[in-house]
C-alpha cells in the first residue's frame, strides 16, 4: 500500500491487466519472471513490483507457444498503454574513467543504489543525490527521466 501511494505521489499511473513480466538480463544473469506484478508508468518509464523468480519456471527456448503468445500480448499492451511503437532497452551502465568525486554528506550505500537503479556513473549519482538533498527516489527519477 505504501509503494502504491509513493508511486501516485510521483505522478505514476498504474498499468492494469499485466499478468506476468519477464526481464532478460545481459551476461550470465539470465531471465527473471514476475507473476502478477504491480506495474506503474510515467513518461515511458516503468516501475515493476513483485517477487522475481530466476528462470521463469520454464526453459526460455522450450516455453509452450501459449506462454510466448501471452508474453507478446503483455509487451504489446505495455507499448500501447505507453503510446510507443516498441519496448525500450534497459539502461546501459556507463563505463567512464573519472576523477575522484567529493562524496561528503552522501552515504556510499545510497550512491551504489542510485548507480544500480539509474545505470549511471558514480559522479552522476553523487551529483544527483546532492542536488536532491539525499532523497533516493528523486535522485533516481532525475537521472532516468
Amino acid at each position: 500500500k505504501r509503494t502504491v501511494r509513493m508511486m501516485e505521489k510521483l505522478g505514476m499511473k498504474r498499468v492494469p491487466g499485466i499478468s506476468q513480466c519477464t526481464i532478460k538480463m545481459g551476461g550470465r544473469q539470465g531471465i527473471f519472471t514476475i507473476s502478477k506484478p504491480d506495474v506503474f508508468e510515467k513518461n515511458g518509464s516503468y516501475v515493476v513490483f513483485g517477487e522475481a523468480r530466476q528462470g521463469g519456471g520454464f526453459p526460455g527456448a522450450r516455453a509452450p507457444p501459449s506462454a510466448q503468445e501471452q508474453q507478446a500480448q503483455a509487451v504489446q499492451q505495455l507499448a500501447a498503454n505507453a503510446g510507443e511503437a516498441g519496448v525500450e532497452e534497459p539502461p546501459k551502465i556507463e563505463e567512464v574513467e573519472e576523477e575522484a568525486v567529493d562524496e561528503s554528506g552522501v552515504e556510499a550505500k545510497d550512491i551504489d543504489l542510485v548507480i544500480s537503479q539509474a545505470g549511471c556513473s558514480r559522479a552522476k549519482a553523487v551529483k544527483a543525490l546532492k542536488d536532491n538533498d539525499g532523497d533516493l527516489v528523486n535522485a533516481i527519477m532525475s537521472l532516468t527521466a
